[in-house]
């Protein structure tokens, strides 16, 4: 069970049932529920946020958007330390052909009826400048953990009056065959290139 942290309130319960399908050990959600009391969370916005990837192909350049999914930040004053959790709906993905969408979502690919999540969960952050940083961590997709790491910049914003936000991108290039995906390789490249632009709002209690 996902969060079984005590004693839970209603605030807890709230935070933890965006995760509730979810496999997160228990150790993660009790420090993202600590930065939530400690008033140091931030949740993604799933309406402004976008988070894909491409690959190159024979037929061009592939783009693909997820249309699904949640995670928080656990951040302390300006990004000095953290932790973020992500996950993403692979049934989400969206392309501009219905083809190629059925094809990425099926057995050869992503495989979204056995594998239905990405999850990515980072173990630190490395900072290059004060707003820009190599964020690492773990990448479970297609039922294979891999260590990865995006290359982050970030920004403090105020979305709305009193409401203190981030926007982060990030960015990272991983091999498909180290997830198990060695559908018509070298064909379609190996390589794809994870995007994501992430608006976050700090969650008060």
């Amino acid at each position: 069970m996902l969060c079984v942290v005590a004693p839970v309130n209603a605030d807890n319960e709230e935070l933890c049932a965006q995760f509730k399908d979810t496999t997160v050990n228990q150790d993660m959600m009790k420090l993202m529920l600590q930065a939530a009391t400690d008033g140091n969370l931030y949740r993604i916005k799933p309406g402004s946020s976008k988070m894909g990837f491409c690959i190159n192909s024979p037929v061009g350049k592939i783009e693909a958007e997820f249309h699904r999914f949640k995670g928080g930040l656990a951040l302390n004053d300006f990004m000095q330390h953290g932790t973020s959790l992500i996950h993403i709906d692979v049934d989400s993905l969206e392309t501009n052909s219905g083809f190629i969408k059925n094809m990425l979502k099926g057995d050869s690919f992503l495989d979204s009826e056995q594998y239905p999540d990405i999850v990515f969960i980072s173990t630190g952050i490395e900072w290059i400048k004060d707003t820009q940083g190599v964020l690492k961590g773990n990448l479970t997709m297609h039922g294979i953990t891999k260590a990865v790491a995006f290359y982050v910049e970030l920004k403090k914003t105020e979305s709305a009056p009193g409401e203190e936000s981030l926007t982060i991108k990030a960015s990272t290039t991983i091999q498909r065959t180290e997830f198990n995906m060695h559908t018509l390789v070298p064909i379609v490249d190996d390589r794809v290139t994870l995007c994501m632009s992430i608006d976050a709002y700090k969650y008060k209690s």
